[in-house]
């Protein structure tokens, strides 16, 4: 399928490796023009030649502010903006959590996204296939008991999504949410750990109850996350806007 994305200007947050890396690959294969940035300056390094990047944490807006600097200079403008950026919180009782690691959370997994659309809409309104995608999780659908930072970060994404979209609506600008909920890779299995030491079980009875609470038992893939991204960009996904996709298996709890 010809998605007609040659020549797309895009910005992903957080690409150098996960699921950002996969949604960076992944535009670039389909011909876009792709700029990203990360806190991991080895992983930028090992992109695809052509790729533009820049070391950033989102959660500073001076480093921020610099990265859209650079990314309009280098792509000329900007036609989408994937807020991928995201860390996993702590994992914890809410009142064994230090208020320092729930700011972080919070900052990285929410406020980021602020710190770029704010940058990021002046640009895409003169665009003529303007997309914003914020991902989200299914801990901003459920709740996630014992990782209250991340899903009160995650809730949070969701309603800024929905609000941007009827802001945005106007100016031809869609903007839509993105719930991954059990995602092959590290990052998955670090969480599952924590979840397992907190209950004093081991990583394969957490394992087999989190897939308890999903119909496909599976865990979804950095690219199929990432070729939902590329539809919802794409012209195909022109009248897709306020939405909050869940690419999940069919989760139905987080545990």
């Amino acid at each position: 399928m010809d998605l007609g994305m040659t020549g797309l200007r895009v910005l992903v947050t957080a690409g150098a490796a996960g699921i950002g890396r996969s949604i960076v690959e992944a535009f670039a294969e389909e011909g876009a023009r792709v700029f990203t940035c990360d806190v991991d300056a080895t992983g930028l390094a090992t992109l695809p030649v052509g790729v533009g990047h820049q070391v950033t944490d989102v959660a500073d807006r001076a480093q921020v502010a610099s990265l859209f600097d650079s990314a309009i200079a280098a792509l000329g403008g900007l036609d989408v903006l994937v807020n991928n950026a995201g860390i996993a919180g702590p994992t914890g009782a809410v009142e064994e959590i230090h208020p320092e690691d729930w700011d972080r959370c919070i900052e990285v997994c929410l406020t980021s996204q602020f710190n770029c659309a704010r940058l990021a809409v002046p640009h895409l309104r003169k665009s003529g296939n303007a997309s914003i995608v914020n991902l989200s999780s299914a801990a901003g659908k459920f709740g996630f008991g014992f990782r209250s930072p991340y899903a009160a970060a995650k809730w949070g994404v969701i309603g800024f999504t929905r609000s941007l979209a009827i802001e945005l609506g106007e100016a031809g600008i869609r903007v839509n949410a993105i719930l991954p909920g059990l995602v092959a890779g590290d990052r998955q299995r670090r969480v599952l750990e924590a979840k397992a030491q907190q209950r004093g079980i081991g990583f394969a009875e957490m394992e087999r109850i989190a897939f308890s609470y999903t119909s496909i038992k599976d865990y979804v893939t950095p690219r199929q996350l990432a070729d939902q991204i590329l539809f919802l960009c794409s012209r195909r996904g022109a009248t897709i806007s306020g939405q909050a996709i869940s690419v999940d298996g069919d989760t139905r709890m987080l545990t």
